[in-house]
């Protein structure tokens, strides 16, 4: 076991060699990101940035071992070269890169197992986030002072058993964006932009930021930024968080954080702030608008 895992982390460490310091993200057209629905192996890179990469960390030859099992099962089908990808296996989520190829930013023990049992192609998602250079540059055009943040899963989407929801996008946006607003959504973002806001929409998910401006474009509203991929923390990231952290609050002197169950009012300068109850389900947009006009009238 112990040889089979020193062998794992040199393929991983070669294979990160390649693409180190050469590589650049860039986005995806629309197309490309529709139509794409599987990819070569050897067009697929591990990041640097993941863990699955830290030699100090490495990937787990238990979980590699796990999805070996899971394709050689498949491989017992004869059938599997056809439809290679089908039977419900989840996508790899990718990001484009230059000179060549694409990043993977999840499933890499998936795709560690597929190379070790000869699979050639893996279903991906080809996705675009947010880039740092994106971040700077939406706070460098922004003329506001004031931010408002909120989470796209947590308050945004709607969910069926909890939220009501904005009415559905007309054919054929529905098509392609299958979730829905929270109920009040579109009102607040409007409330806010109307009142000198940026707002700012953090997602722990692998959200492409094209589909969620899309998705708010149909509803008639725009973020400032979408920040995703929030809950793949990892210790080289903490660094360069903590920059853009410290960007953000040298921007604003104000910002308020909305969840499904409270909004703080932070003063960024001093350290103090404020927080309101909000109550989750029928008028929840309306409570966060009566918590603002408070904040506004009061400084």
């Amino acid at each position: 076991m112990a040889g089979k895992d020193t062998r794992l982390k040199q393929f991983v460490a070669e294979e990160v060699s390649k693409v180190k310091g050469i590589a650049v993200p860039v986005r995806a057209g629309a197309l490309e990101r529709r139509l794409i629905r599987h990819l070569s192996c050897k067009k697929l890179h591990p990041s640097p940035n993941d863990e699955f990469c830290f030699p100090e960390i490495g990937p787990s030859e238990e979980i590699v071992n796990q999805y070996v099992k899971y394709y050689t099962t498949w491989q017992m089908d004869k059938k599997e070269d056809c439809i290679e990808g089908r039977y419900g296996e989840e996508p790899l989520f990718v990001q484009k890169i230059r000179p060549h190829g694409y990043m993977i930013l999840n499933g890499h023990h998936r795709w560690a197992a597929a190379i070790r049992v000869g699979k050639k192609r893996l279903p991906v998602r080809i996705i675009n986030q947010t880039q740092e250079k994106d971040i700077r540059m939406a706070l460098e055009h922004s003329k506001h002072d004031k931010r408002v943040t909120m989470d796209l899963e947590e308050v945004v989407y709607a969910t069926k058993d909890r939220d009501q929801m904005e009415k559905p996008l007309h054919f054929p946006k529905n098509l392609f964006f299958k979730e829905r607003m929270r109920l009040g959504i579109p009102a607040l973002f409007s409330f806010f932009s109307t009142r000198g806001y940026d707002i700012w929409l953090y997602s722990s998910g692998y959200e492409s930021v094209d589909y969620v401006m899309g998705l708010l474009k149909g509803y008639h509203t725009q973020a400032t930024g979408i920040i995703t991929g929030t809950a793949r923390k990892n210790p080289r990231d903490g660094k360069a968080g903590e920059t853009m952290e410290q960007l953000m609050k040298q921007k604003y002197d104000q910002t308020v954080h909305i969840d499904a169950n409270q909004l703080i009012c932070i003063n960024n300068r001093t350290g103090e702030f404020r927080e309101f109850p909000l109550t989750d389900g029928t008028g929840w947009a309306a409570q966060v608008m009566e918590a603002m006009e408070e904040v506004l009238k009061n400084g």
